[in-house]
């Protein structure tokens, strides 16, 4: 007489496999997928001490046209409102080589300047040129907000990636060219300032395929480059200061 076995056994023999073709699907590669692809992004900038302008330098009070400080002043760091980010890339992972790849993306924001409380130091025996010698020493103002814009263009990422699974994690790294603009709004100086810079852009994230040709993506930038405003015409002061927003974003990406 046979034995049958216990129930028991049924419901672990189906709970592994279940388990089994769960896991299949959610870690298995797609039998195929083509290697180019594009994607859109959407995200955001983040709060904290990424998010302001830095080291600001002071070139131009805004005096006669050309004029410049001799040595630069300084003021203390401009804060920036959290933004949200617009943008899209182009890539292809090169079917020899899998893990690498190519990128190449662009994204828009508007981290304006806000309203703040500022403090300036010059040295004593400074020279704005046109005008002679300025008091040196350090003093506080109140500035308004400015309206601020940056579009950054990364136009070739070396993308790094861990190909072998639906779930891709991945890394890139290479130029990224800032095109940023000021415009003040405050009654007397309005005017643009505009600055055009290469730095470094560098991201981390993850891609999901939910099928061979659409799959999601989530990852976190950092950018770094040194801006470079001239005075303008109304009397707006020229300022040097670095720019390094931490971003996050997610997208979806179309795999030809």
């Amino acid at each position: 007489m046979k034995q049958r076995c216990p129930a028991w056994v049924y419901k672990w023999i189906f709970t592994a496999t279940l388990l089994h073709a769960s896991l299949t699907s959610v870690l298995t590669v797609p039998t195929a997928y083509s290697e180019m692809y594009v994607g859109g992004q959407i995200g955001t900038t983040f709060f904290g001490d990424n998010n302001k302008l830095t080291r600001v330098d002071l070139t131009d009070l805004g005096g006669p046209p050309g004029s410049t400080l001799t040595p630069p002043g300084s003021m203390s760091g401009r804060d920036l409102a959290s933004s949200p980010v617009l943008g899209g890339k182009i890539g292809y992972y090169f079917p020899q080589v899998p893990w690498l790849g190519l990128e190449l993306e662009g994204y828009y924001t508007t981290p304006h300047i806000e309203q703040q409380s500022t403090r300036f130091s010059f040295i004593p025996g400074s020279i704005l040129n046109g005008v002679g010698q300025i008091p040196g020493g350090d003093t506080t103002s109140g500035l308004s907000g400015d309206l601020f814009r940056v579009i950054t263009v990364a136009p070739l990422n070396l993308m790094l990636r861990y190909h072998k699974t639906r779930f891709q994690p991945y890394v890139g790294i290479g130029p990224g060219i800032f095109m940023a603009r000021v415009k003040t709004i405050v009654s007397g100086f309005e005017g643009t300032q505009s600055s055009t810079r290469v730095g470094l852009n560098v991201k981390l994230g993850g891609e999901y395929f939910f099928t061979r040709h659409i799959s999601g993506f989530g990852e976190v930038k950092y950018n770094y480059t040194t801006l470079n405003f001239d005075a303008n015409a109304a009397g707006a002061f020229g300022f040097t200061a670095i720019y390094n927003p931490i971003i996050f974003s997610f997208g979806v990406n179309y795999h030809f």
